[in-house]
């Protein structure tokens, strides 16, 4: 597993144990909580029904949907302790310099990835199919910011599978859900074209994206994006055989929220965690 360079910014009522690493407090963690529980609401809206997504990504799985080509420096690698490794465990040696070995796995770095692999070679019907999940994800970045930017974080998707014009509709509805939300909440985001990839930075369907951007951000007013809808075209339609009955390999779309971001969100737009958490009171049903 690799280890983060930088040390990350603190946040008053955070105990982080380590780079990227926070232990929220009981007011935090309602926070997140109560949002979570909002944020649920699109999947509600679009009958999404809720399921658990895998742990542990292949990263076999994942070279064929050219995560590595994408997103080199994101991966998180899970190994496992060499067997040469285990007597000097057992003795109290520093885990720290003891040998590991690949497991051949990574800890998912957004939710849809382990949806996606497992629809492998399924056909989701003209009608198409929609799931929502959250998981925790993690990312190894270069640097780490209070609750802006972490190591390990919660993530809520509502998936889409199926047409074109169904994929273009689960996303018209996931920016209209985020824009209500955000007004029954107090905050302030702007929404604007992003340039994460879903396929080959140098391919043709890279040169598309330039002038038609697949992803979408709605970030807070000091730039932080604690959302996103993001359209993957026929991409994982194509390399995980997913079809869409008669119309051919299925389109797909997410709708994606960060939810210790929106809680950074909150806090920034009412003050104090405190005064945040009375606003999403209010806002509960």
């Amino acid at each position: 597993m690799s280890t983060p360079s930088t040390t990350d910014a603190p946040v008053p009522g955070l105990r982080s144990p380590g780079a990227g690493l926070v232990t929220l407090d009981p007011v935090h963690t309602a926070l997140l909580r109560g949002l979570d529980d909002l944020l649920t609401g699109l999947a509600t809206r679009l009958a999404a029904p809720e399921v658990l997504g895998p742990p542990l990504l292949p990263a076999e799985g994942l070279t064929r949907l050219d995560y590595f080509r994408n997103f080199p420096h994101l991966g998180v690698s899970a190994g496992r302790f060499h067997p040469e490794a285990l007597d000097g465990l057992a003795a109290g040696e520093p885990p720290t310099d003891l040998p590991l070995r690949p497991s051949g796995h990574l800890l998912p770095s957004a939710t849809c990835y382990g949806l996606l692999l497992s629809l492998e070679g399924a056909d989701v019907g003209a009608d198409g199919t929609r799931l929502s999940a959250s998981g925790r994800c993690f990312r190894n970045e270069t640097h780490y910011d209070g609750l802006r930017r972490l190591w390990g974080f919660h993530m809520r998707e509502v998936l889409y599978l199926g047409t074109r014009e169904g994929a273009a509709q689960h996303l018209e509805q996931g920016a209209e859900f985020i824009a209500d939300l955000a007004d029954r909440l107090g905050l302030a985001l702007t929404r604007a074209p992003a340039d994460d990839p879903f396929y080959d930075r140098g391919g043709s369907r890279a040169r598309l994206m330039a002038l038609d951007p697949v992803k979408h951000e709605f970030s807070a007013p000091d730039g932080t994006a604690i959302a996103s809808v993001n359209r993957h075209r026929n991409f994982f339609g194509e390399r995980l055989d997913i079809s869409a009955g008669p119309t051919g390999p299925a389109h797909s779309a997410c709708v994606a929220f960060g939810v210790e971001r929106w809680v950074h969100a909150m806090t920034l737009a009412h003050g104090t965690p405190e005064q945040a958490l009375h606003r999403l009171r209010d806002a509960l049903p």
